[in-house]
């Protein structure tokens, strides 16, 4: 498999730093009023649901924002993962451009682009980002330049089925874009070296499911967020004293 390159943090604008470790700190107020409400993440998604079966979509009809055109499910089907289950994430027709023509899968009105899935442990954390072929998800093929494009889209800003899990949500696009973007482009260079066939064969290939993946940890993430900022403010420092 491709190596998977996430960019170094001392090279990512300051900004983008920020926006990240604001989006984890969004991440754990949300962690955190929930536990103060003996709940959690993947919990607040199956109450009420009924019993949990392996496949089905929770909510049962998916969450969808019709104003960002964002949407994402929870399902579970990886018995040969460490995993209670896991989120999939993604935008839908309506935040496309007439650009993002996909290479296969559905078209026009109906094109929806999956952007990451994010795999939980059985207390409601998360455990891990991966990307998936194209059949995995039925959805509309775009090269991953164009995916990454999108990701700004993604946004639920309701409160069904939970308004804590609809910003944590949004906030883990925000916190874990440079490993998001490192997948997608990952993933494109596995199906270009999957040799066995035509592009159309290759994201067919039920071979082929996981294109790459990615154990996170948001408490060191965030460690590590603050450590690079803390030294690109005292570089600042340095500089202006020379200057």
């Amino acid at each position: 498999m491709s190596a998977l390159e996430i960019p170094r943090l001392h090279t990512l604008p300051r900004q983008q730093l920020e926006r990240c470790l604001a989006a984890a700190d969004e991440i754990l107020e949300c962690h955190r009023v929930l536990k103060k409400g003996g709940l959690n993440v993947v919990g607040e998604v199956l109450k009420g649901q009924g019993a949990f079966y392996e496949m089905d979509h929770y909510p049962k009809d998916d969450v969808y924002d019709r104003d960002s055109h964002s949407q994402y499910y929870y399902h579970a089907h990886r018995e040969d993962h460490d995993e209670h289950g896991h989120f999939h994430l993604f935008v839908r027709h309506g935040a496309m451009g007439d650009h993002h023509q996909p290479v296969l899968g559905p078209k026009g009105e109906d094109r929806v682009v999956h952007l990451v899935a994010i795999a939980m442990d059985a207390w409601g954390y998360p455990t891990e980002l991966f990307e998936v072929n194209r059949w995995v998800t039925n959805e509309s093929w775009l090269p991953a330049d164009q995916v990454i494009g999108l990701l700004d889209q993604f946004e639920i800003d309701h409160a069904a089925p939970s308004w804590p899990v609809n910003r944590w949500i949004t906030a883990m696009v925000r916190c874990f874009r440079p490993q998001i973007e490192a997948l997608l482009k990952q993933r494109d260079q596995v199906i270009a070296s999957y040799r066995d066939g035509s592009l159309a064969d290759v994201l067919e290939d039920r071979r082929l499911e996981i294109t790459g993946s990615l154990p996170i940890d948001l408490e060191s993430w965030r460690q590590l967020l603050l450590e690079t900022l803390a030294v690109q403010a005292s570089a600042r420092v340095a500089e202006t004293a020379r200057s």
